[in-house]
């Protein structure tokens, strides 16, 4: 092998009409006549390593989910309401086409653009099973063949394509996990037995962290180690994963039963499976379609599931909770930190919506507990507040200034939690109009905070109590309004959540999930007010018959100028009062008496009395 020379020079990337033509090329010399990219890896995680940003690199748009399809003669980029605005200013709309996936399906665009005859490639890699059955039927009514590429077209024409990451795994101790993987990994193989499977797929970074007590950094925000593992009904396991990325302490705790095995061992693994004949439960979800193709060509019984480790790891056991409410005091004296400087610092005129974000993490960075941030700060003032994910850039970042609205979603990474808060905070004097909107947004909040429900409710059945004030004056929102949160895992994660979108999974107690109603009037500002709560059994009267409640976990206050007492209930007052109260008595203490006066002046309770 030749030496690498030091001075190698690196060629400049291709402008992004030159990657689509590239890509073009590729796909006429492979005999396709279209391809399909999404914002995916082998994992299917919502962040993903620099090699994986295949997407971003051909188009410019960075959100964490959207499509891209491009044929010969057109190309059209689908994501979903949070990143609409976002990628149709990060695009060039000369060369794709900007489409809602909800309003606009990917599905039609194939039926309307490609024809009889034509195939319509993608990497088996990138899709699930249950992703390829959306396309399939729109391909086989319109005479398309749907083809697996066996390489994909982008890693052949990017030429600077980052290398696969290579970041350290470590073992994450039972003092915060509460449960030894031995442990885990039991619970999961006696439900393998149960259903008469042999073994499960674990395909999905998260569950994989969940299940070996290990955390790692291959990908931004979220601790994980990109791996794939298989878990046998006696409770044994293959680990596919380079040995030389472990810490001696990750070797310390593996037992007899995980059998550590290079990644590109795993192909032999499946063989081995297919020819034993063995059941073998593979998510369709999330295993990518290779993986189940795989099996199914050698020969196993695919017992199309759930991957067993999501539920589980979403119930937080004692030793979690206490670690969620313990990083959530943390974060808040950060977060109040925070707002005390901004109430201040905006006085002069001299805050941007980088600097804001900055002093944010910076704030949280001096803890020694900090682990990193759970996703980019969203910093949004004015109207780019109105783009549901929106990322501060050189060329977008503006002067928070009196006489809009200034919103802020962040959380951090704390070896015993996962934090995620959002608050809208006036910046001057709010208008009518943005209180009315911001009070509406608040009873949606509260309502839900409030709420009481019984087992076995899902998160579907809650949400119309989030969107219930909005929707009386007319007004709605494009977004789930709660996602499950990980414990120092990925800050969105499965399999609850609170949306319009139907739900077969049940709220349990030691589940945490966002509650984030919100609303954005394009072009002038966003609100969001998000806590992060918990589910638990109900108490008092309620709880005798078996119901659940939230107990809210974040600690932040919500800002007070921006509330027109006479829309809330008194109920709903009492929450604002109590909340704030609960915040004060917790952090108060922890906080620089300066910062602590002012929590007290923004914590004031509003007067019952004075609704009218």
């Amino acid at each position: 092998m030749k030496p690498t020379s030091i001075n190698k020079k690196i060629p400049p990337e291709p402008q992004p009409s030159e990657r689509l033509a590239l890509l073009r090329a590729e796909l006429r010399a492979r005999n396709l006549d279209g391809f399909l990219i999404p914002r995916s890896d082998e994992h299917q995680g919502e962040y993903v390593a620099p090699h994986a940003e295949r997407l971003a690199w051909l188009t410019g748009f960075t959100g964490s989910a959207g499509i891209v399809i491009v044929s010969l003669e057109k190309a059209a980029l689908f994501t979903d309401g949070r990143y609409t605005l976002q990628a149709s200013v990060e695009i060039d709309t000369n060369l794709y086409e900007c489409l809602h996936s909800t309003k606009k399906p990917l599905g039609e665009w194939i039926i309307n653009n490609m024809q009889d005859g034509q195939n319509l490639g993608y990497d088996p890699w990138l899709f699930t099973p249950t992703q390829l059955r959306r396309y399939a039927n729109s391909c086989e009514n319109s005479g398309i063949k749907l083809v697996a590429a066996e390489s994909n077209p982008i890693d052949v024409i990017w030429k600077n394509q980052p290398p696969r990451p290579t970041a350290t795994v470590s073992t994450l101790d039972e003092v915060y996990t509460g449960e030894s993987s031995c442990s885990k990994r039991e619970r999961i193989a006696e439900s393998l037995t149960h259903e008469g499977s042999d073994a499960m797929i674990l395909t999905l970074p998260d569950s994989i962290a969940w299940l070996f007590n290990i955390r790692g950094g291959d990908v931004p925000f979220t601790p994980f180690a990109l791996s794939f593992a298989i878990l046998f009904n006696d409770g044994s396991a293959y680990w596919f994963i380079n040995a030389d990325k472990l810490e001696q302490s990750v070797h310390n705790i593996l037992d007899a039963n995980i059998s550590l095995r290079e990644p590109n061992a795993l192909t032999s693994a499946l063989d081995e499976l297919g020819a034993t004949k063995k059941n073998i439960r593979v998510d369709p979800t999330s295993a990518a379609a290779w993986i189940h193709n795989r099996l199914s060509s050698a020969g196993a019984n695919i017992i199309a599931k759930e991957d067993l480790c999501q539920l589980a790891k979403a119930i937080k056991n004692d030793v979690q909770q206490s670690g969620m409410r313990t990083a959530h005091v943390r974060d808040g004296v950060a977060m109040v930190r925070f707002l005390a400087w901004l109430f201040e610092e905006t006085k002069q005129n001299n805050v941007t919506e980088a600097r804001a974000a900055d002093v944010l993490e910076n704030f949280r960075r001096v803890d020694p507990a900090f682990r990193g941030l759970s996703f980019p700060t969203i910093s949004g003032f004015g109207s780019n507040g109105a783009i549901v994910h929106y990322k501060v850039s050189q060329e977008s970042n503006l002067n928070l200034e009196p006489g809009s609205l200034y919103l802020v979603d962040s959380g951090a990474q704390y070896p015993d939690g996962t934090t995620d808060v959002t608050r809208t905070i006036a910046i001057g004097r709010p208008s009518d109009e943005m209180c009315r909107h911001f009070t509406l947004v608040l009873k949606g909040h509260i309502a839900l905070a409030c709420a009481v429900f019984p087992k076995h409710t899902t998160g579907s059945q809650l949400d119309v109590l989030a969107r219930q004030a909005l929707w009386r004056a007319g007004l709605d929102y494009d977004h789930g309004t709660g996602h499950g949160v990980g414990s120092f895992l990925s800050v969105h994660e499965g399999p609850q959540r609170i949306s319009k979108l139907p739900s077969t999974i049940s709220l349990e107690p030691g589940m945490v999930i966002s509650n984030e109603p919100g609303f954005y009037l394009k072009g002038a500002y966003g609100i969001r007010i998000e806590n992060l709560v918990m589910v638990k059994e109900a108490t008092g009267d309620a709880g005798v018959a078996g119901f659940m409640e939230f107990e809210t976990l974040t600690l932040a206050p919500i800002d007070r100028s921006l509330i027109i007492p006479n829309l809330l209930t008194p109920i709903e007052i009492a929450w604002l009062n109590e909340y704030h109260l609960a915040l004060r008595n917790q952090l108060s203490g922890l906080l620089d008496a300066s910062v602590a006066a002012w929590l007290t002046e923004a914590t004031q309770p509003l007067d019952v009395a004075d609704i009218s």
